[in-house]
């Protein structure tokens, strides 16, 4: 499965927001949401969620979002974990971040002092990216990891995971077959 694909699962996931003011039912092809009542929350598709938000009709909970304060502790906790540990993400923790960083992004244009708060979000997602790649390469190129290890991944790791496991664990084969003269 590819990242794109784990991005479009993500997208049409549920999730909660709440209603910023009274509207009536929305009808789309297929679906529909609604009505809403201001203060109330309600299940729906992510995409959905974030045209319900640009539209000021409801807002993500605060504690479903991602921001600079949940960044920093993610990466603190990589950066203190032991060597060859690797700490447990949510695993919606990619798309988050990815939707967070392009939200800064857009902002600039409205306001620029916000350059400094996306290049510090940027700065650090990219050390947690660093950060968990080494690792998870490390334990990759190592034995089978356990349940326990793998769990600690996201979607988008267990990719990484299991192809760089796939062509360490060819490349060896190819090794020993050179080195007991059995390849040409």
């Amino acid at each position: 499965m590819k990242i794109r694909s784990l991005d479009f699962r993500f997208e049409n996931s549920l999730v909660k927001i709440v209603a910023d003011r009274n509207h009536p039912e929305i009808k789309l092809v297929g679906l529909s949401v609604g009505p809403f009542q201001e203060g109330n929350e309600y299940e729906v598709y992510c995409w959905v969620a974030q045209e319900l938000a640009a539209a000021g009709i409801g807002h993500f909970r605060e504690e479903d979002c991602l921001g600079a304060t949940e960044i920093y502790k993610v990466q603190w906790k990589e950066r203190v974990q032991v060597a060859g540990q690797i700490s447990e993400l949510p695993e919606d923790f990619y798309p988050k971040l990815r939707r967070y960083l392009a939200c800064l992004k857009k902002e600039i244009a409205l306001q620029p002092e916000k350059v400094h708060e996306y290049e510090k979000a940027k700065h650090l997602a990219w050390d947690i990216v660093n950060a968990r790649l080494k690792k998870i390469i490390a334990l990759s190129a190592g034995p089978a990891q356990t349940d326990q290890v793998l769990k600690k991944f996201t979607g988008e790791e267990r990719l990484i995971y299991e192809q760089v496991g796939k062509i360490v664990g060819e490349w060896r084969a190819e090794i020993l077959e050179l080195e007991n003269g059995s390849g040409e």
